[in-house]
């Protein structure tokens, strides 16, 4: 039985520890999730573990905004206190106080 427990919250502001990105979670998995073929596509020396939470984010470079997939290993907490600027924010979040955004919609 997986006992693991997500660090971050749907709506948290988090960045990765090794890239320039940040991003708000919007969805968690348990465990990884993704492809076989996504997963072998990482450096082996930089692979994550799959038995820990995988986020979802509605990430944001300097370049562009995107959707990334990050194990828990690789993220850690924003405390800038700046709202991401992902432009798909607000079909799934309301405002952004206190390093979080609201979530639009009720969870089972």
């Amino acid at each position: 039985m997986l006992k693991t427990r997500a660090r971050y919250h749907l709506g948290q502001v988090v960045r990765h520890r090794k890239h320039p990105f940040r991003g708000v979670v919007f969805d968690v998995d348990p465990e990884f999730a993704n492809t076989q073929e996504w997963y072998d596509a990482i450096p082996e020396e930089s692979r994550p573990v799959k038995d820990q939470p995988f986020y979802h984010l509605l990430a944001e470079n300097d370049q562009s905004y995107y959707v990334a997939y990050v194990s828990e290993q690789n993220l850690i907490a924003d405390y800038s206190g700046q709202p991401v600027e992902h432009p798909d924010i607000p079909d799934l979040f309301g405002p952004f106080n206190d390093g979080s955004y609201e979530l639009h919609f009720q969870m089972n």
